[in-house]
C-alpha cells in the first residue's frame, strides 16, 4: 500500500445546491456537488500536496459513483471506500442565501451506506498513516460508526501517530445532549489537537471562557486546543503557551459552510510541516477566510501554489495577548 500522510473517514454525501435564493420548496434548479466536513478537510489537505486516504462506504448507485469520482479527481485516495449493495448514498439539499446568512440544509442520510461503517472496514495497514483527522460526525451516525471512531483514534495513538479532532456537533443526530457531550468528549480525549468552535466548547465543557474550555481538554491529556472565534480569529493553548491570533478581514461573506473545515486544513497542514502553533492558527484563519468567500463547502480551499504565493499574510501581527 502506498505511503499515506493523512487518513480521514466518515460520510460524504451528494449535495444539491439551489441555483436561486428562497424556500427550497420553490427551487426548481440545483447544482450537484459533494458535502461532508470530514471529506472537505481531506480534499483541502490533498490540494496542499499531502497524500490523503479516505475510509468510507457509499451505495451502489449513481450518487455513490459521483462521490467517489469527485474525491478521486481531487487527489484523495478512495481505495478504502466500500460499495454497499443494499443501502443508498446519503444526500442533502442546500439553500442559496444572500448577504452571508447561514444556508438551510435538509439531510437525507438516515440508513445510508456510510452509517454502516464499522471496525471491520479498517485495513490494519491504515494505521501506518502519519496522521489521522477525525470529527464527531461519524460517531453520531450509528453505534458501529462510533465504535469505528474509537478504534481508529486509539489505534493511531497506540501506533505513535498524531490525531486531530474537530467536534463538529450535530445535535439532531444524537439521542440527547447528554449522550452527545459524553461521547464527543471521550473521543476528544484520544486526540493530540482538538479544534472546537467557541459555541461547541461551551456546550461540551460548560465553560464560557476559551481559556477554561482549553484547560478542560488539556487536563484530559490533549496536547493543544485551538478554539475558533469566528471573525475574531482563534485562541490556542498548550500546557506551556497560549495566545490569540487575529482573524483575516473579509469584504464579502458568500457561504459560511465549510469555514471550520478550511480552518482545520490550515492548522493541520502547518503543524505537519513543523510550523509553530501561532503560524498554524494564522494559516487556519487565512484558509477559513477563503472558504467563506466562495459558494460551496470546499470550493474555496486553496492549492499549494496559491498557499505558497500568498502566505504568510502581512496585514497584522500574528500573536496577540491571550
Amino acid at each position: 500500500m502506498a505511503e499515506i500522510d493523512i487518513l480521514s473517514f466518515g460520510e460524504t454525501m451528494a449535495m444539491f445546491v439551489a441555483e436561486q435564493p428562497g424556500d427550497l420548496a420553490g427551487v426548481s434548479h440545483f447544482e450537484k456537488r459533494i458535502a461532508g466536513a470530514d471529506s472537505n478537510v481531506a480534499i483541502g489537505l490533498a490540494r496542499l500536496g499531502f497524500k490523503v486516504a479516505w475510509l468510507s462506504r457509499v451505495g451502489d448507485d449513481s450518487l455513490g459513483r459521483f462521490v467517489v469520482d469527485t474525491l478521486e479527481r481531487e487527489g484523495v485516495s478512495c481505495t478504502h471506500v466500500k460499495t454497499d449493495a443494499h443501502l443508498p448514498t446519503g444526500f442533502q439539499l442546500k439553500s442559496r442565501e444572500l448577504g452571508g446568512a447561514d444556508p438551510v440544509v435538509e439531510y437525507f442520510r438516515k440508513g445510508s451506506a456510510a452509517s454502516r461503517l464499522a471496525p471491520k472496514d479498517i485495513d490494519p495497514r491504515l494505521f501506518q498513516a502519519r496522521h489521522l483527522h477525525a470529527t464527531g460526525i461519524p460517531a453520531a451516525l450509528s453505534d458501529s460508526c462510533r465504535e469505528l471512531s474509537h478504534v481508529l483514534m486509539q489505534g493511531m495513538r497506540d501506533a505513535g501517530r498524531s490525531v486531530s479532532f474537530d467536534p463538529n456537533l450535530r445535535p439532531s443526530l444524537w439521542p440527547d445532549k447528554a449522550c452527545m457531550v459524553r461521547e464527543i468528549n471521550a473521543l476528544a480525549g484520544l486526540a493530540d489537537w482538538v479544534l472546537p468552535g467557541l459555541a461547541e466548547g461551551k456546550v461540551l465543557t460548560g465553560h464560557d471562557d476559551p481559556r477554561d474550555i482549553a484547560a478542560f481538554y488539556l487536563e484530559r491529556g490533549v496536547k493543544a486546543v485551538v478554539i475558533k472565534l469566528g471573525a475574531e480569529g482563534a485562541y490556542y493553548r498548550t500546557p506551556t503557551d497560549e495566545g490569540r491570533v487575529a482573524g483575516v478581514p473579509v469584504s464579502q461573506v458568500v457561504d459560511t459552510v465549510g469555514a471550520g473545515d478550511g480552518f482545520a486544513v490550515g492548522v493541520i497542514s502547518a503543524l505537519l510541516e513543523h510550523q509553530d502553533l501561532t503560524q498554524a492558527v494564522a494559516r487556519g484563519n487565512w484558509i477559513g477566510s477563503l472558504a467563506v468567500q466562495s459558494r460551496g463547502d470546499m470550493e474555496g480551499l486553496p492549492g499549494r501554489a496559491a498557499l505558497d504565493a500568498a502566505w504568510p499574510p502581512v496585514s497584522h501581527p500574528l500573536k496577540q495577548p491571550a
